[in-house]
């Protein structure tokens, strides 16, 4: 039996004690003693408990570190419960805030629940009770003005992380895998040697035919842990949910396909995809892409530009993995009827394999190219036409030659100019940004009226979405700069950096091959059409 339940007199009134320490106000000396704030609370509490002979002290409900907000609270909810069940007589907090900031949590008890079950709330820094009908418009007025702290803070949080991404600083406290948080700046990634050579694993698998599922079980019998493993293994504390033991959870087809589709790996930071609706509901919701943040160049690149692009085509193009091999074929995704432009689908016999075109199968002949063709006599006429272009353009002094010329040509002048000037109009924008920050403080601490602090923040958000648009207009500039400068050195570096092949694979295939398209077979010389739509 405890104290509630052997309060005999009715004179004495049942008392819960409710202590809160807020993030705003923790200092905490150690992580397993009461903070501060809270053995401050509590002095305070237990005075006024002696001071009054009609009070007993029943029991005492702390939530630390966490949120005034309608969030959830442990200490709270049992707090709640307690009074309902009627073992509570009186509740005591140093301030309303305290109980909650959250004007509904405000109503819903102290002007509604708490008069149903009996319970008095009482706090003594802003005069709070329950008892005193005459206060309830102070202690509604608190409450609002609570919330409205709360929404500025939230406010000023979204804005803070906004300008910290919009300035290419990572906000997340988990880093994709592949890197880790800079131990210099916790707003910088820095490349993990070790997991990076995972990523970069993982993207070759693909480029040679290997599926999402394929990776995966080549990771899992390989015994390489998965991201959320080898983050716990390094002490790195993730809220995993799974039915699964830690060490059990492995590689799956979703997160191969998510680092194959994450642009982190080329150094560039895209973050706000996803937000919460308020302050109050953290339920997530989906941002649009265009509202995306995404800073290029913020760290060191773990996968080049074109490795990176080359799989996004395949991922478009690719058809399943065969179930022997888990591997998809070379020319999967490139292969059609020159006759119909059906594609061709491919087929096994006891000896061989074949391709045939997909118009005429489940009984129906409806293209007038019949035959199937030997897959590895294509494989051997697709090489052969491979090396012929490459014997024509290959030129050992010119691809020498080549770094040491596009250094020199107009584009590259063109792109580091106008690099140059993206560089200062960001850092306009910084500077806009700075001074909306200190003219917000300002108007806070009554340095400025809150005329000034309206026409201020007019002019500068003027000049704040005039140079975004500049900086959009830059950035358009510099992507058809880039783009021209590809495409002249493209034709001659796509050959010439090759001397000859003597076997195909897939990662060859999507390089040099658009589409290969196979004509029906002319009786008369044995023979059939066949024409290659190359990538240049």
């Amino acid at each position: 039996m405890n104290e509630m339940d052997n309060v005999e007199s009715n004179n004495l009134l049942r008392v819960g004690i409710y202590l809160r320490l807020s993030d705003e106000d923790k200092n905490k000396q150690n992580m397993l003693d009461d903070s501060e704030s809270i053995k401050n609370q509590r002095n305070l509490l237990m005075g006024e408990i002696q001071k009054r002979s009609e009070f007993l002290l029943v029991d005492e409900y702390c939530d630390e570190d966490l949120s005034g907000a309608g969030t959830y609270r442990p200490e709270f909810e049992r707090l709640i419960k307690d009074c309902e069940n009627g073992k509570i007589d009186v509740i005591l907090c140093k301030s309303q805030s305290r109980f909650s900031r959250d004007m509904e949590i405000i109503e819903k008890y102290l002007h509604n629940k708490f008069i149903e079950w009996g319970v008095r709330f009482i706090s003594f820094s802003d005069n709070a009770d329950t008892d005193n009908k005459g206060n309830k418009k102070s202690r509604q007025i608190n409450g609002l003005v609570n919330e409205w702290y709360l929404e500025d803070v939230s406010n000023n949080i979204r804005s803070a992380f906004k300008t910290k991404m919009e300035h290419g600083e990572f906000i997340s406290p988990f880093a994709s895998f592949g890197y880790e948080i800079s131990n210099v700046d916790n707003n910088k990634l820095v490349v993990d040697p070790i997991a990076a050579e995972i990523v970069k694993e993982i993207f070759n698998l693909y480029l040679i035919g290997m599926g999402f599922t394929a990776i995966a079980k080549h990771l899992n019998n390989k015994k390489i842990p998965c991201p959320s493993l080898y983050k716990y293994r390094k002490g790195i504390k993730l809220n995993i949910i799974s039915n699964r033991p830690r060490e059990d959870i492995k590689w799956t087809t979703n997160a191969i396909k998510t680092i194959l589709n994450n642009e982190v790996y080329l150094g560039h930071l895209i973050q706000g995809k996803r937000t919460t609706i308020s302050y109050k509901n953290h339920k997530i919701k989906h941002k649009d892409k265009k509202e995306w943040i995404k800073i290029k160049n913020t760290h060191e690149a773990i996968i080049d530009e074109d490795t990176f692009n080359r799989v996004q085509v395949a991922m478009k193009e690719r058809t399943k993995p065969t179930k022997k091999t888990g591997l998809v074929h070379i020319f999967s995704g490139k292969i059609f009827c020159l006759e119909c432009n059906h594609y061709m689908r491919k087929k096994n016999s006891s000896k061989h394999e074949y391709l045939q075109c997909s118009n005429n199968r489940d009984g129906y002949n409806d293209c007038i190219n019949k035959h199937a063709i030997r897959y590895d006599e294509l494989e051997n006429v697709i090489l052969n036409e491979i090396n012929k272009k490459i014997s024509k353009y290959y030129n050992e002094e010119k691809l020498k030659d080549m770094d040491k010329q596009h250094k020199n040509n107009r584009f590259t002048d063109k792109i580091k100019a106008l690099n140059k000037q993206r560089e200062e109009t960001y850092n306009r924008i910084l500077k806009i940004s700075e001074y909306l920050k200190n003219i917000y403080e300002d108007k806070v601490n009554g340095i400025i009226t809150v005329e000034q602090f309206k026409d201020l923040m007019e002019s500068y958000n003027k000049s704040k979405k005039k140079y975004k648009d500049q900086l959009k207009s830059i950035e358009s500039e510099i992507s058809y700069y880039m783009l021209k400068d590809d495409m002249k050195k493209y034709n001659k570096k796509n050959f010439s950096k090759y001397k000859k092949f003597n076997n195909l694979n897939k990662v060859i295939v999507d390089e040099f091959i658009d589409k290969i398209y196979i004509g029906k077979i002319n009786k008369e010389i044995s023979s059939r059409n066949i024409k290659i739509k190359w990538n240049f």
